[in-house]
């Protein structure tokens, strides 16, 4: 397996898709990068040399913030937020929602597994 950036991408698939293993580098990332290093994106990652695997590598720490430094960077946003008190903050140390979406349906993903509360068993009176 090839390694750009530090990070090993698979080498069977085309390098428009290799490179978008990287976390950080979606589609139009990749088109970009390819754009500007001049490598045809329907080639193997396979065929690629090593000045072409070097040309790619240099262009993404030129320009992007990928894998471990963009994690600490969106983890060390999201605790900003919590730290100020901020809405979406609180939204985050609750595990709710940040983004404005309805809760009291749907939101399974944030809210986890359906806690059932019993109701009432009827009326006695």
């Amino acid at each position: 397996m090839p390694r750009i950036a530090g990070i090993d991408i698979p080498d069977k698939k085309k390098i428009l898709f290799s490179l978008q293993y990287i976390h950080g580098i979606g589609p139009k990332g990749a088109e970009k990068i390819l754009e500007k290093t001049g490598i045809d994106p329907n080639r193997r990652t396979h065929t690629l040399g090593d000045q072409e695997l070097a040309a790619i590598s240099k262009e993404i720490d030129d320009g992007y913030i990928v894998e471990g430094a963009l994690r600490r960077q969106v983890g060390q946003d999201i605790q900003r937020l919590k730290d100020i008190h901020a809405y979406r903050g609180e939204r985050h140390r609750r595990s709710l929602p940040c983004r404005g979406q309805r809760t009291r349906t749907n939101a399974r993903t944030r809210k986890g597994k359906k806690k059932t509360v019993a109701g009432k068993k009827g009326v006695n009176g």
